[in-house]
């Protein structure tokens, strides 16, 4: 199958930060099965949601409430119920949660579902930022929440496509983007909570060059709206399908919740990596300093 329609699902996260982690989530789980379903009916073979999907953007404060939303995967209730919707609608999920291992251990993690409901396995989330985003006293607090990554950079070999995940800042960082093509990845996803201010002009600009530089499509996946009591700012959507010459193939809204669809087709990525030697041309025993700088 050289030709598989995305679906990446971009929304608000409309309940109050007060509300109990409990509501939080099943609101949001709703609202996603539903678009989820609307993916489904637009053709989509993969679908991605947005970084720890059932809840706002909880790092802008620094409270043990939020522990509250973590779940051993894939044991946890929201792994099973997608692995059963991703079995019903055939299609492969990319689930993005809050991890708890054990009774100490969280991580910043996506869960990959295949198209028969098979938990493939998870990626955590490698570079953890730490630093105040502006003013209210909100943040990028994310080290208080989340441990780094510990399980490198796997790729999926799904149903339809080998996935690779990235999330939110690691995209500032090509040393995975480099891995996850190294080891075969056709669409690498990039699940984010995202907004306006210093790293805006990047969001179009890093992973197309991710794409080009490693020869597969990019899936970006952005929140959209203000999360109430922070407004820390305009999560501006913006979720895109980018192929491996740096073509928007599909952009979503600026401010709505959307599905947005666009399709893949693996006979380009063949072409662009024929075209553009890169993996041939490598000079890998000149690298070495990478690691020690």
């Amino acid at each position: 199958m050289d030709k598989v329609t995305i679906g990446l699902i971009q929304a608000k996260h409309e309940v109050p930060g007060g509300e109990p982690v409990a509501i939080h989530k099943a609101k949001a789980i709703r609202k996603h099965m539903t678009l989820l379903r609307e993916a489904k009916a637009k053709g989509a073979r993969i679908v991605s949601l947005q970084e720890i999907f059932y809840g706002p953007y909880f790092c802008a404060e620094q409270t043990p409430k939020w522990y509250e939303a973590a779940e051993e995967i894939p044991d946890g209730p929201t792994v099973k119920l997608f692995q059963e919707a991703a079995k019903e609608l055939e299609i492969v999920i990319v689930l993005p949660i809050y991890e708890r291992e054990g009774i100490a251990a969280y991580y910043n993690t996506a869960a990959v579902i295949d198209a028969d409901g098979t938990f493939l396995g998870k990626y955590r989330k490698q570079h953890i930022p730490h630093v105040e985003a502006g003013g209210g006293g909100c943040g990028f607090w994310e080290k208080y929440y989340f441990k780094p990554g510990n399980l490198g950079y796997p790729v999926f070999d799904t149903a339809f496509a080998k996935v690779g995940v990235y999330i939110c800042y690691d995209r500032h960082f090509p040393e995975g983007a480099r891995l996850l093509g190294l080891k075969g990845a056709e669409i690498v996803f990039n699940p984010s909570a995202t907004v306006s201010g210093t790293s805006e002009y990047l969001w179009k600009l890093e992973q197309p060059a991710h794409a080009v530089a490693n020869g597969y499509y990019v899936g970006a996946i952005n929140r959209v709206g203000y999360e109430a009591p922070w407004n820390m700012g305009e999560f501006y959507g913006q979720s895109y399908l980018v192929d491996p010459r740096g073509n928007f193939v599909a952009l979503g809204s600026r401010d709505r919740d959307e599905v947005v669809i666009g399709e893949m087709n693996k006979s380009l990525i063949r072409e662009v990596r024929e075209n553009w030697q890169f993996y041939r041309d490598r000079r890998p025993e000149t690298y070495e300093e990478l690691a020690r700088l």
